[in-house]
């Protein structure tokens, strides 16, 4: 799997020695719940998520360039039949998902790794479009995606939440190539 970097950050393949530093930030209620899922209740849980939920060709870990070896965060792609925005079979899209620990909140640590991610995806996946939902109240993915450049499509209420037993009404929002080309044209 291929290692993405930016000035400040590095986007990784996630290990199973993450799994305490994953633990440290996702048991944290205010990451997982505004993105739905329940926070993380152990070490052992979070070894679990880095062996069965991160392990998707495109899921990274987010590290600080001066400590690649400690995940302070998680950014993937999506990719065909791993997301409900876009029809399973479909492998020009893909859905772009992230969180950061709260610790590091406010410094442009999200934006700048899905910027990469998001070139990354057109560039060098050949990608036509990627999507990118919020649930209504989570202002910080919200700001995220606007700053990123991503159009609204379509709010859609009562979304299953399934991990927390929840509805919720959605946000979906796409970029296109032709968007991304023209938003980083020089």
């Amino acid at each position: 799997m291929t290692t993405l970097q930016t000035e400040r950050l590095v986007l990784r393949p996630w290990r199973e020695s993450d799994a305490e530093a994953l633990y440290k930030y996702a048991k944290n209620p205010h990451i997982g719940l505004p993105a739905g899922w329940p926070p993380h209740t152990s070490v052992e849980e979070s070894l679990d998520i880095i062996r069965n939920v991160f392990n998707g060709p495109e899921d990274y870990a987010i590290a600080l360039a001066g400590d690649p070896d400690t995940a302070i965060g998680a950014i993937a792609l999506k990719l065909a039949g791993s997301s409900t925005l876009f029809p399973e079979d479909d492998t020009t899209q893909a859905e772009l998902g992230f969180w950061i620990g709260e610790p590091f909140w406010g410094h442009g640590y999200v934006p700048e790794a899905a910027h990469e991610l998001l070139r990354h995806a057109f560039d060098d996946l050949g990608l036509a479009t990627v999507w990118c939902a919020y649930y209504e109240g989570n202002t910080k993915s919200a700001r995220v995606q606007e700053k990123l450049g991503f159009e609204p499509v379509s709010i859609t209420p009562e979304v299953p939440v399934p991990l927390l037993h929840d509805v919720r009404t959605g946000h979906e929002n796409r970029m296109t190539r032709a968007q991304w080309e023209q938003l980083n044209a020089k």
